[in-house]
């Protein structure tokens, strides 16, 4: 059971980083974007992680906001908005 949440949750982590490269590139996905180290200076706590093939995603949120932020390098990350 616990192998699926963390299956379900990587497929959603990966939906929200998705939009956040579309908003990166000017589409229509409208996710806010950020990194890892502009959310923990802002509050955000890491809630959980998730190994997706070589990706590691991390799972932040604050109050009823959470992003899941995907390492790029090992210094880099990317973030998207998850829910409002």
């Amino acid at each position: 059971m616990l192998r699926l949440s963390f299956a379900l949750a990587a497929l959603i982590a990966s939906t929200g980083i998705a939009n956040a490269q579309d908003a990166e590139a000017g589409g229509e996905g409208g996710a806010t974007q950020s990194t890892m180290a502009r959310l923990l200076a802002d509050g955000y706590e890491i809630k959980g992680t998730a190994q997706a093939s070589s990706r590691y995603i991390v799972f932040m949120q604050k109050d009823k906001s959470a992003y899941a932020c995907q390492f790029v390098t090992v210094t880099t990350t990317r973030c998207g908005l998850i829910t409002e």
